[in-house]
């Protein structure tokens, strides 16, 4: 009886993520190489590397960046010749990982550490796992442009060829974000058919279009709020509005693939990116973290008054091919 209360004790010390500094010293053993994929920002995804490689110093790490639909475009080539070099994958959506689940190509990780995580933040059967919180919103030039509260007025002529958007087919959050706007009854497909006949051209990811906005370039942007926010403290004349109709969000979530070379080494990678360490990272990184028990950076407008837009992930999964198309049909690429 003792014995079973006691395993009893421990599994609810992992599920409800207590027992996470044990895991991470007995991660301590994990070596050889771990190979991962992500399409972070350069400079964030260079700090995340590191700080997992300090945690772990007999590991090797080799990683590489792109925008998300890239990554997936050479994951799916690797896949037809039968030599995927990854063992985890860290994107921007949930989107092109819930296709990958579906093809049966992630490993489920029911022991990692979501104590602190809502359900709503990692998938069901555990084959990915947010790790931070990142909603989509209008950027505007204070110099050039007024702050709007409604998508809809980025379509007025007045800023005709003036709006920097992001394109779905390479951005990860972009496409997150259209497959949710097309689903929100006040925003739907007429946003972006007005948008294209407004002479809008989507492309590029929110790098981009956050310099486009910053610069002047553009009065207005679809852009992350993450990426507005540390552009403004670093004193570009740019700021951010959760328009009212409510904003996309992703979670830049992680997956080890079900081909994985370094089993042991990629549930470090999860443990980490989930452990305190690893949402202080994200906070210091100037993002909003997953774990509820982590504030956010200053800065940052409390979840409790922004307006966010769910999204049924296996719908947009077996819609994907259908909006992109569609997409692609009413900008012209």
């Amino acid at each position: 009886m003792r014995k079973i209360k006691k395993i009893a004790k421990i599994a609810l010390l992992i599920s409800t993520g207590l027992l996470t500094p044990f895991l991470a010293r007995a991660d301590e053993a994990v070596s050889g190489k771990l190979v991962i994929y992500t399409s972070q920002a350069p400079e964030i995804a260079q700090q995340t590397i590191d700080a997992f490689k300090a945690a772990y110093p007999s590991l090797q790490v080799e990683w590489s960046r792109n925008g998300t639909t890239q990554l997936m475009n050479v994951l799916q080539t690797e896949m037809m010749a039968g030599e995927v070099k990854p063992d985890v994958l860290l994107v921007a959506d949930s989107i092109n990982l819930g296709a990958l689940k579906k093809e049966g190509k992630l490993m489920a990780y029911p022991q990692a550490p979501v104590g602190n995580i809502s359900p709503n933040f990692y998938d069901k059967d555990k084959t990915w796992f947010g790790t931070k919180i990142i909603a989509t919103v209008i950027g505007y030039n204070t110099k050039n442009a007024k702050p709007v509260d409604s998508w809809m007025a980025l379509t007025d002529p007045a800023n005709k060829g003036q709006v920097a958007v992001p394109s779905p087919l390479y951005s990860g959050a972009a496409l997150y974000n259209l497959h949710t706007a097309i689903n929100t009854p006040d925003i739907g497909w007429e946003f972006y058919q007005k948008l294209a006949n407004n002479g809008i051209s989507p492309e590029g990811g929110n790098g981009p279009a956050l310099k486009a906005v910053a610069s002047g370039v553009d009065k207005y942007g679809m852009i992350t709020d993450a990426d507005i926010i540390l552009a403004r403290q670093k004193g570009s004349p740019i700021d951010l509005i959760y328009p009212k109709e409510g904003v996309s969000f992703v979670t830049e979530p992680v997956a080890i693939l079900s081909s994985a070379h370094n089993i042991p080494a990629a549930k470090a990678f999860v443990n980490f990116l989930l452990s305190k360490q690893g949402q202080q990272l994200v906070v210091k990184q100037g993002n909003r973290p997953i774990d509820a028990s982590v504030a956010a950076p200053a800065g940052f407008t409390p979840l409790d008054k922004i307006k966010l837009l769910t999204l049924d992930a296996d719908k947009a999964v077996n819609d994907d091919r259908q909006v992109r198309n569609k997409f692609t049909e009413i900008f012209g690429g």
